[in-house]
């Protein structure tokens, strides 16, 4: 792999200090340096929930905390067992102050990837064509390293937070039975405990128009679910009209043809209405039209043809996993699929599962819950996506006026977040989330969870000076 001498590194940072609006100094680059040092460290740990470990990450980055003169005792690495550890890291406010803490989190895992499916090895960091590859480029260890990488650039400066930060970086978000953001809240709510927290696993910056700065203010409900089908099976020579594969694939092609209905909420109503005021032509009219009283079905139909708008419009469900049959010479006795749904707020998984035996209308199929330990069951769960938390003045006002600088014209827009994140655990425990990362995106490159994952250079850098203000300005004390 190729690695930035001193030169390219200046080169680099001359592009991201003109968009930041700042100029180069020593001070800068090191801070630069350092934090690509961190990101190439994390995306070259493995973190799969198959074979990876997040101790070893969280391990990684609480030697780097030390080493830039934190505390031991401020920061630590604890879990359930030895490949699901958990970094907590708190950073100290001035002596007597009375403010709770502000909480980060942001988790350290990975969804698989196979090295066949990618045109660079996944677990390598690799630099090419002004992007960042790797597993987790975007998905999220470049808000994990932008993390580590701003509280050892404000410890060096003897930055002094009006409040403590702390810092999570936490198992199994992405897959397995051993989410570190619920096991601290349940076994050491102590060390995470917070006025409130921020995600930066949620809202982003799009650079392509309409430009805007979006933030999370609410997000769907995660849910997913077993569909199953079993048959008599038996010699491949004797087919008959009982067959399991059958019986799956036809549920999953009635599925593809079923939308769910569209629905606005609060946070969605507001995110289209400004949209509205962003966009030109047919696509700002169609923006006002479904916000109608009786919106216009032709409007929803032609923005659902974006996937991105479509994913804020309704509950969407769709099939992620398929299975079945034992033998390449033998009718199937069993076939099964998963399908992943993420709910619109307002609607519980048993609703959901219960709307998918009526779209798949066949008796003989089984739909169960799958939780997120894996544990099937025969009825979902009737809990709801939590209600948007207030906003804060605080944390609006430092977002504004960091955007502002950053991304001058910008719109800072509110945002459901389509997919689902950590913030349903700090959200359920009593602790306003808020999604807001300093990484851009753009539409077309969304490659989170897919291959060849990766993430522009200048992005990460303009991510990581964002991140530096937003949280200077967020938690200087007020003279």
């Amino acid at each position: 792999m190729h690695r930035i001498g001193a030169g390219g590194m200046a080169a680099i940072l001359c592009g991201w200090c003109v968009q930041a609006a700042v100029a180069a100094s020593p001070e800068n680059e090191a801070a630069a340096r350092n934090a690509r040092d961190i990101f190439k460290q994390l995306i070259e740990i493995n973190t799969t929930d198959s074979v990876g470990s997040t101790t070893l990450a969280a391990q990684a980055m609480a030697q780097r905390l030390r080493e830039a003169g934190f505390p031991a005792t401020v920061v630590v690495v604890l879990g359930p067992n030895d490949r699901k550890g958990n970094l907590v890291a708190r950073y100290r406010a001035k002596p007597g102050s009375t403010l709770k803490p502000v909480l980060i989190i942001g988790h350290l895992d990975v969804v698989e990837a196979k090295r066949e499916d990618w045109s660079t090895d996944p677990f390598q960091f690799v630099e090419k064509d002004g992007y960042f590859y790797g597993r987790g480029t975007q998905d999220m260890k470049d808000s994990d390293a932008i993390a580590v990488g701003d509280f050892i650039r404000m410890k060096r400066e003897g930055f002094v937070p009006d409040r403590d930060i702390i810092l999570a970086l936490t198992a199994d978000e992405e897959n397995g039975t051993s989410n570190g953001v619920d096991w601290l809240l349940k076994n050491h709510r102590e060390l995470i405990d917070a006025e409130f927290a921020l995600n930066p696993d949620a809202g982003g910056v799009r650079p392509d128009p309409p430009r805007l700065v979006g933030f999370e203010a609410t997000e769907k409900l995660y849910g997913d679910f077993q569909v199953l089908a079993t048959s008599p099976g038996g010699h491949s020579s004797l087919p008959g009209p009982d067959n399991a594969i059958y019986r799956v694939a036809n549920a999953l092609a009635a599925l593809q043809k079923w939308t769910f209905p569209f629905e606005l909420n609060a946070v969605t109503r507001e995110y289209f209405a400004q949209m509205a005021t962003l966009e030109t032509g047919q696509r700002a009219a169609d923006l006002r039209a479904i916000l109608a009283a009786v919106p216009d079905p032709k409007a929803v139909e032609r923005l659902s043809a974006d996937r991105h708008i479509n994913s804020v419009m309704r509950t969407t469900c769709v099939a992620t996993l398929l299975s079945g049959g034992h033998a390449p010479n033998a009718l199937p006795g069993r076939a099964e699929a998963n399908v992943n749904c993420r709910i619109f707020p307002g609607h519980s998984q048993e609703e959901i599962r219960l709307q998918l035996v009526k779209v798949f209308n066949d008796p003989q199929l089984t739909v169960r819950y799958r939780s997120d330990t894996g544990v099937v069951s025969e009825h979902g769960s009737d809990r709801k996506a939590m209600a948007p938390p207030p906003l804060r003045e605080d944390v609006m006002n430092s977002l504004r006026s960091t955007a502002a600088t950053l991304w001058p014209g910008f719109a800072v827009l509110p945002i459901m977040e389509a997919g689902a994140s950590d913030s349903i655990y700090t959200m359920n425990a009593g602790i306003p989330s808020y999604g807001i990362s300093g990484v851009a995106i753009e539409r077309a490159d969304d490659r989170a969870h897919g291959r060849d994952e990766r993430v522009k250079i200048d992005a990460y850098y303009t991510g990581l000076e964002f991140y530096y203000r937003f949280l200077k300005a967020l938690t200087t004390p007020a003279r």
